[in-house]
């Protein structure tokens, strides 16, 4: 089928004369960031910087991609119009959808790495995350949306056990479920470590579950397409459940919603599971466009309070860490571990689930993969941006207070502020406490997982713009909530996607399993994926050394690994559907990641440092239960077992992780050799051409182009359905 995509055409004067500014404005925001030595820089170049690299990458990249290498076609019908079934199968307006899919992919990725990267300096990690992005984060996303949307939106792994082979498919399968688990259980740590012991967080998160549900039946039932109406109500809704939360953490109330991490967890578990049986219409979706209006906007607001503030990046541009590899808050060497610890903003193998999960069911035209796949992850990058920007203009010790774990700086702000001096930092214990204190928590040390740190730089520049000292605490759990949705919404999709998984994996023993929405299957996947993630989430809770300090690495290498996996099925199927010339598109960011991930892999299997080493951490705690001591930070001998145990697991994770990938790639390089020599004799599964009656824009905007193809439609489908009301009359008569 020939494309029928846009073609570029050439760039007028005026287009030209924009573009150069635009393209001027980032090289210098870049000019700084890169050239400051030993003076503080402003962080409006790093906002600079990124905007104008992700402009120009959006509007020449990805649209080149589009129309050259993929070739989308505007007439070819999607799965969601030709298999809608109201439940994981269903045509949805463009602007839900790409806040669906932003608030499925956006998660805690973007949040944490960033701040823990921030150990190492800003340069590298700002580097990272907008040019990896621009060529291999927003490149897999949307083309493995579009192979997945070509394939009735068959899973990721499933598109590997059918193009790539049996062995490497049978190995990606299990490579991909394994590690969405571990995804999965992150994410949720992370939001337990947020909303644990805070009222105020967990009334005003629980409140969105409800208004979500209102705004699926106001769009399906009341006010069927009115998406703006419904928003501003959403919008409003969450301001108040916000405002309320402060209410309620004030009020005899504040003990009910004042939950342990135990008790969340648990939580979680439960809304996990009925969401991700749900229709997608009544809460998937509408709760995924809500928090994204939460998440730009906040997003949007903290990048204009930069430009308006102009704060300082208090961090320098590359730490003595950076060259050392021994750093308080997670230790190895720049490379490869700075690539790793950004698991999301630059690149991410979750991303790849859900491109190939929940938003091929639901999107309308194929003409919107640029939007939603390449623009959707620009827009996660710069949340990561500006995770950095919030970790970088705090003061560094404060930074270091907060991200180190316990065992490492202390219980108590005397302790604290001795260890940060050892760093080679300073900050006092008044300080540490006056910071707690300015926001309204009892303390603010240890608080890993990103969020914490995040919410301090929001707090910061959101209370020089309106409220000034007084409204911190206020911004502070502003940004605590918005964090903690953030996260909620990969959790309920990465459930989901979890589920059309391990249905396409039994589907192969079990017919009925394929089909996504028979309700026995789809109860039991649900409960085994739930099951599954839910004893890493305990796990972490409890873990002597700080949940996401020890599950942070292997979440990383876990993420990257699956992002090979997913640049492995794209490659081989752009080379098996004759575009070998393109397949460079994502074969070059393929190498890169194999060769960074497979070395991280490497050291921490085989690293003799402790700190670094999963089984010589283990070793190392073995020895001591053996000779019967406790080693710091364990408190007890079963502290002691606990880290043993968890050492192990995440040692042999890691090495099966890695194993299970260089057999997809070697099993998908023979695949391309074999496709390259015989192209006849190349298999495809595409989906069969079925001509799509639908109309809707590429993009956010309709073009007048597109404006007059929909008015057309609508013309002919009130001529169609006068002509039958006229032909019933007759009947009638007669």
């Amino acid at each position: 089928m020939p494309s029928t995509a846009q073609p570029a055409g050439k760039l007028s004067p005026r287009s030209i004369a924009v573009w150069t500014t635009v393209a001027l404005i980032g090289a210098a925001g870049w000019a700084m960031l890169a050239l400051a030595r030993g003076e503080e820089v402003s962080a409006a170049w790093m906002v600079a910087a990124a905007l104008g690299s992700y402009a120009i990458g959006y509007r020449f990249y990805a649209r080149f991609i589009t129309t050259r290498v993929l070739r989308v076609d505007r007439t070819r019908a999607t799965p969601a119009e030709r298999l809608d079934n109201g439940i994981d199968f269903h045509p949805t307006d463009r602007r839900v959808l790409l806040g669906h899919h932003f608030a499925a992919i956006a998660g805690a990725g973007p949040l944490v790495g960033p701040v823990l990267a921030a150990q190492m300096g800003y340069l590298p990690g700002t580097i990272w995350i907008v040019v990896g992005v621009i060529l291999a984060g927003a490149v897999q996303d949307m083309v493995t949306l579009f192979f997945s949307m070509r394939r009735d939106g068959k899973s990721l792994g499933q598109m590997a056990r059918e193009e790539i082979g049996p062995v490497g498919g049978a190995a990606a399968l299990l490579a991909v479920l394994a590690i969405m688990i571990i995804l999965l259980a992150v994410l949720a740590l992370v939001v337990v470590n947020a909303l644990a012991e805070s009222p105020w967080g967990t009334f005003s998160i629980g409140m969105t579950i409800p208004i979500a549900l209102f705004m699926g039946f106001y769009l399906r039932v009341l006010r069927p397409g009115r998406v703006t109406e419904v928003s501003l109500i959403g919008i409003a809704l969450l301001l108040f459940a916000l405002v309320a939360g402060r209410w309620v953490a004030e009020s005899s109330w504040a003990d009910t919603f004042t939950l342990e991490p135990g008790t969340l967890v648990i939580w979680i578990l439960v809304y996990s599971f009925i969401a991700s049986i749900l229709p997608v219409w009544m809460l998937l979706a509408p709760r995924d466009y809500l928090s994204t209006f939460m998440k730009i906007g906040t997003i949007g607001l903290l990048a204009v309070g930069v430009v308006v503030t102009l704060p300082t990046l208090k961090m320098a541009g590359i730490t003595d860490f950076a060259g050392v590899g021994d750093g308080p808050v997670f230790a190895g060497s720049l490379f490869p571990f700075v690539f790793i610890t950004i698991a999301c903003g630059a690149l991410s193998g979750f991303h790849a689930l859900i491109s190939s999960g929940t938003t091929p069911k639901m999107i309308q035209k194929e003409t919107q993969i640029r939007m939603i796949g390449y623009g959707s992850m620009l827009m996660e990058s710069f949340v990561a941006i500006m995770a950095m920007v919030a970790a970088s203009i705090i003061d560094p010790g404060l930074y270091f207070a907060m991200n180190a774990p316990a065992g490492v700086i202390g219980d108590n702000v005397q302790a604290a502020s001795e260890a940060v001096r050892s760093f080679g930092y300073s900050i006092s214990p008044d300080q540490l406490a006056a910071a707690a204190k300015a926001v309204e928590e009892q303390s603010l040390l240890s608080r890993t997982g990103g969020a914490p740190t995040l919410a301090i730089g929001v707090s910061n520049i959101f209370s020089e713009v309106v409220g000034g000292s007084g409204m911190k605490a206020f911004w502070y759990h502003f940004a605590i909530m918005f964090e903690a949705l953030f996260i909620l919404t990969a959790l309920d999709a990465g459930t989901r996607v979890g589920r059309f998984m391990l249905q396409d994996m039994l589907g192969n023993v079990y017919k009925p399993f394929r089909r996504v929405s028979w309700w026995p299957g789809l109860l039991l996947s649900s409960a085994v994926i739930v099951a599954l993630w839910g004893y890493f989430l305990w796990v972490g809770v409890h873990e002597p050394l700080g949940g996401i300090n020890q599950l942070f690495p292997l979440f990383g290498i876990a993420n990257q690994l699956l992002a090979a996996v997913a640049l492995a099925v794209c490659t081989t199927l752009l080379v098996k559907s004759g575009r070998l010339k393109w397949a460079w598109v994502t074969a070059v960011p393929l190498a890169w990641d194999a060769v960074v991930t497979l070395t991280a892999s490497w050291q921490k299997v085989f690293s003799t440092d402790p700190k670094i080493g999963f089984f010589q951490q283990r070793a190392d705690y073995q020895e001591a239960i053996d000779q019967g001591k406790v080693i710091a930070p364990a408190k007890s001998m079963d502290d002691m077992h606990t880290v043993v145990t968890n050492s192990t697991v995440d040692g042999v994770l890691s090495a099966l992780f890695a194993l299970l990938v260089v057999v997809v790639l070697a099993d998908a390089a023979r695949t391309c050799v074999r496709a390259v020599r015989d192209p006849e004799g190349t298999r495809m599964h595409e989906a069969p051409y079925r001509k799509s009656t639908l109309t809707a824009p590429a993009g956010l905007i309709a073009t007048k182009e597109e404006k007059a193809e929909m008015a057309g439609m609508a013309g002919m489908a009130g001529s169609a359905a006068a002509g039958r009301s006229g032909g019933g009359a007759d009947g009638d008569s007669r």
